[in-house]
């Protein structure tokens, strides 16, 4: 598979990632005020809203948590912090709350079945029904 397929694939991925930890967010009660935010200082992923709890929150999608956690470097976080100090700035409703860097971490595993079995065997499927 070629580097722009993959890059394309894992593109892809992401997004369906950053789809499931919103849709994931709301359902635990927090209200979403922003998503795929560009700034100047970076993207946030999901800006969220819980309580006093302000939620710049970056989605990761790997093969382990472990691996998606060390993909957040210091320079991101502080790019992340940066962004969301500049979004209090500019919204003053936003500057009471309580800003926080949250990582979301998405393990997808997609397990391909090369032999589907429903407990019987062939003979079992062929039998004549009963007269």
């Amino acid at each position: 598979m070629d580097r722009a397929l993959r890059g394309a694939q894992a593109h892809k991925r992401g997004h369906l990632a950053e789809y499931i930890a919103l849709v994931h967010l709301m359902m635990k009660g927090y209200r979403i005020l922003g998503f795929r935010l560009k700034m100047p200082q970076g993207e946030i992923d999901i800006l969220a809203q819980k309580g006093t709890q302000l939620a710049m929150v970056e989605v990761k999608q790997r093969r382990s948590h472990e691996e998606a956690i060390e993909t957040v470097s210091a320079i991101q976080q502080e790019r992340l912090w940066q962004a969301g100090l500049a979004l209090q700035e500019k919204k003053p409703r936003l500057r009471k709350l309580d800003l926080v860097i949250d990582l979301y971490t998405l393990v997808l595993q997609l397990r391909i079945m090369s032999d589907f079995s429903m407990g019987c065997s062939g003979n079992d499927l062929m039998a004549p029904s009963p007269s």
